[in-house]
């Protein structure tokens, strides 16, 4: 895979797509760095994916690797870390100012000649692809899984071990050196437009919420609230025998996702 430290060139933007892999830092409004990586795909040349993944996740994961593989069949896809994840810079502000990593990778896929981009979050990401959607546009499609619809959800075990993870300077000990994750210490001010209060800005862009119907995080209401919020322009797809995220998502329903974006975006 061809590496570069720097944004692509001038004479590669906005022109001819990249026909090899390519790895890269991209630099985001705030500054920060953030590692990204390009994949030609099999499907439709003027498409591509950008992904992203959850939290404490990053673009080398198995997981994320795996959604990649599956989302190439339909275009190509991109993948990066969250700022304070993997080999990017900065700490995970746990979805506020990540909308700014992901908003770096898709103008860097429009620069590269794609001229339409699916964005497709798990989880953290599931709410920064709505967030992103509904706050700066410039995506084609939307697809969000097994995300959360409102903040300081706590009502799951899982979502109160994460909150003692962000919110104690013991658990950011743990997400650093047991999840290679660096967290940054102060809380949002101000709080952030939460996901279901994004939602109704992404319309007209096709939106599809997928959630598993064994979620151990967010239970059914979540996935339902943002539907709601989306009304016509949006889709829910309820899974039955799915759980969490990138690691729950079956093969089938990946290449369903693809599929979907394939055929909706623009």
């Amino acid at each position: 895979m061809a590496r570069s430290t720097h944004r692509p060139h001038a004479e590669t933007a906005g022109g001819s797509l990249t026909g090899v892999p390519v790895r890269t830092f991209l630099r985001t409004a705030d500054g920060v760095s953030v590692d990204a990586r390009y994949e030609p795909g099999a499907g439709a040349r003027d498409l591509a994916f950008v992904v992203a993944h959850g939290f404490t996740g990053d673009a080398d994961r198995p997981h994320v690797r795996r959604v990649a593989r599956a989302l190439a069949r339909h275009g190509a896809v991109a993948t990066f870390s969250f700022r304070g994840h993997g080999a990017s810079g900065g700490l995970s502000t746990v979805g506020d100012r990540e909308v700014l990593d992901l908003a770096a990778v898709v103008a860097w896929v429009r620069e590269l000649g794609h001229s339409r981009v699916a964005t497709v979050g798990f989880s953290m990401g599931g709410s920064v692809v709505l967030r992103h959607a509904g706050l700066d546009g410039g995506t084609d499609a939307v697809v969000s899984v097994s995300a959360p619809a409102r903040w300081f959800y706590r009502g799951t075990a899982p979502m109160r071990r994460l909150h003692w993870l962000v919110t104690r300077p013991a658990g950011r000990l743990v997400g650093r050196y047991g999840l290679r994750t660096r967290i940054h210490r102060r809380r949002w001010d101000p709080v952030p437009l939460s996901p279901v209060e994004a939602v109704p800005r992404i319309a007209p862009t096709p939106l599809l919420i997928v959630h598993g119907e064994r979620d151990g995080y967010f239970p059914l209401d979540h996935p339902r609230m943002l539907a709601e919020a989306a009304g016509d322009h949006g889709e829910l797809w309820l899974e039955p025998e799915m759980g969490h995220a990138e690691n729950a998502a079956p093969e089938e329903l990946l290449h369903r996702i693809g599929h979907w974006a394939a055929g909706r975006a623009g």
